[in-house]
């Protein structure tokens, strides 16, 4: 089974849709591991601060099936399905990693791009999976952290959840 990495966000009534959140996708997926939260500015527009996670666990299902069931979790923590890109989210489940998935999978592309650029996507998964690698780089998530972390200006907080 291929082991998967979503990103897990939100800024609208953030603690109770994380935590709602991630006890759906324990309900959904089993056993799920999670990275530390981390307080975000929002990225693109101007909106309330984001909290934000990786979480990681294994599945059978396809990205399309595993998307699907995302969205669902998505839609029952009231998010909208046609909102702007850049706009506050109630619970917000990107794909990020599905094994060594590389370029386009049932319309999803994989690795997601964000992840070598989002601070508040990479250090949670630096965090969660240091010695893992980046299927297209090469490069574990801990060097890339590095990398980006000493070049970015995206602030990050560490909070306790």
């Amino acid at each position: 089974m291929p082991e998967v990495f979503v990103g897990v966000g939100s800024n609208v009534d953030r603690e109770l849709n994380i935590r709602s959140g991630l006890a759906a996708l324990g309900r959904e997926f089993g056993d799920i591991e999670s990275s530390s939260v981390y307080c975000s500015e929002a990225v693109g527009f101007a909106g309330d601060a984001f909290l934000n996670l990786v979480i990681r666990f294994t599945t059978e299902l396809t990205v399309a099936e595993l998307g699907q069931r995302l969205r669902a979790i998505e839609t029952a923590h009231g998010r909208e399905a046609n909102m702007p890109k850049f706009s506050s989210r109630t619970l917000d489940l990107d794909i990020l990693l599905y094994g060594d998935a590389s370029g386009e999978v049932d319309g999803v592309t994989l690795p997601r791009e964000e992840v070598v650029y989002n601070a508040f996507v990479l250090r949670p998964l630096a965090e969660l999976a240091p010695e893992s690698k980046h299927p297209r780089l090469g490069k574990t998530f801990a060097r890339l952290w590095a990398e980006l972390s000493v070049r970015t200006e995206q602030r990050l907080e560490k909070i306790n959840f």
